[in-house]
């Protein structure tokens, strides 16, 4: 018994080790998240039941306490009541003990009363899974018995892979460094365009653009292994997609935007957005290279961009960054398209105008946008009326 019922080559234990922890990358990533957090697809009762038990034995959490955290960092994203947010809390703490956060979070029970309705409340859910210590403990013997000795180390990496790659990883690395495809209002980043090692999750940046979409992917170059895996069970029978990243459509420039106008601007909205900053390049290449003339300020455009859409400040001293400011302040393309970016993002962003309102402030945008001098602005304002439904 000391080798366990299986004895397999040294790669063989490595090969169970990987296979044990994606299956359980699978289940936090299609049940926890996307299925339980945000709706984003239903599940039939049979995985829903198998991803149940299978996180109690190789994680503990137990599902409301997860959901109710991870929604609650959805609604105070990047402020100090977000429970693992680097921009707040540090880089470090959230990479090194985010399952400290998250343990110390599932203890609010104000939390898990505000964000974790429409959970599990079953028999099993309150008498069997909410014991945390018995789950793991079954694993672990279940290991020792199939595999041995051995079995400890499987074991003690399955317990210790949640907790780095998804608690530490996504939550702390993802929103610190990585390539954004949309502008949205947090620091979210996608870590790589292939979403496999943590099962699609590594695709961040849009997941917070879109959290309601079962597909994590957004770009032909990206691949989410999480919605290859959803697509599967969709085929048996046994789970149903009800929302994906909507794919922006164009038509003919409009010569005066009109409600449908309106309509796919907001629907498309990170879009919008995005396409805004990027079609900026030359504005802040033309800024940066007078930034440098002028006050002697060796900024790329990259980095001024970040600094004036996004507020990144990282790598500048307290001298350089008022150095900066005043400098901003005495350039009018800069104040013009920073003023503009933000009369933009108003027209999704108040909930009390009217849609007569919101379609007078669109066609004032494209008005002056037109009128501002800015070749890239009149070349937006006509990318922007050809948004169409």
């Amino acid at each position: 018994m000391y080798n366990g019922l299986f004895d397999l080559p040294w790669w063989g234990y490595v090969v169970v080790a990987l296979a044990l922890t994606h299956v359980t990358i699978v289940a936090v990533t299609v049940f926890l998240h996307r299925h339980q957090a945000h709706r984003a697809l239903e599940l039939h009762a049979l995985p829903s039941h198998f991803f149940r038990l299978w996180l109690w034995l190789t994680t503990g959490m137990v599902t409301r306490e997860w959901v109710a955290i991870h929604r609650k960092h959805h609604a105070k994203c990047e402020t100090v009541e977000d429970p693992h947010s680097p921009q707040t809390r540090g880089l470090r703490k959230v990479l090194w003990e985010g399952a400290e956060l998250y343990r110390a979070e599932a203890k609010n029970a104000e939390t898990l009363q505000r964000y974790g309705h429409g959970t599990p409340d079953d028999w099993l859910e309150c008498k069997v899974y909410r014991h945390s210590v018995l789950g793991v403990a079954v694993m672990l013997v279940v290991d020792l018995v199939a595999f041995g000795a051995l079995g400890l180390t499987i074991w003690a990496v399955q317990m210790a892979w949640i907790p780095f790659w998804a608690a530490g990883v996504v939550n702390g690395v993802g929103h610190f460094w990585g390539y954004r495809n949309y502008d949205c209002d947090d620091a979210s980043r996608n870590l790589l365009p292939w979403g496999i090692l943590i099962g699609g999750e590594e695709l961040h940046n849009n997941h917070h653009s879109f959290a309601t979409s079962a597909k994590l992917s957004a770009k032909w170059y990206e691949f989410d292994i999480g919605w290859m895996y959803i697509r599967v069970l969709e085929l048996l029978g046994l789970a149903k997609v009800r929302k994906t990243i909507p794919r922006p459509r164009f038509g003919e420039a409009k010569a005066v935007p009109d409600l449908d106008t309106l309509q796919a601007i907001v629907t498309h909205r990170y879009d919008v957005m995005t396409r805004y900053v990027r079609s900026l390049g030359e504005v802040f290449a033309d800024e940066a290279r007078r930034l440098r003339e002028a006050h002697g300020l060796a900024l790329s455009a990259r980095r001024l961009r970040r600094w004036v859409l996004g507020g990144e400040l990282r790598g500048l001293d307290e001298a350089q960054r008022r150095q900066l400011e005043q400098a901003v302040e005495g350039s009018p393309a800069l104040r013009t398209v920073v003023a503009m970016r933000d009369e933009l993002a108003a027209l999704w962003s108040r909930s009390n105008a009217s849609r007569d309102q919101l379609l007078a402030q669109l066609q004032d945008w494209v008005t002056r946008a037109e009128r501002s001098g800015i070749r890239q602005l009149q070349e937006f304002s006509l990318r922007l009326r050809s948004y169409a439904c």
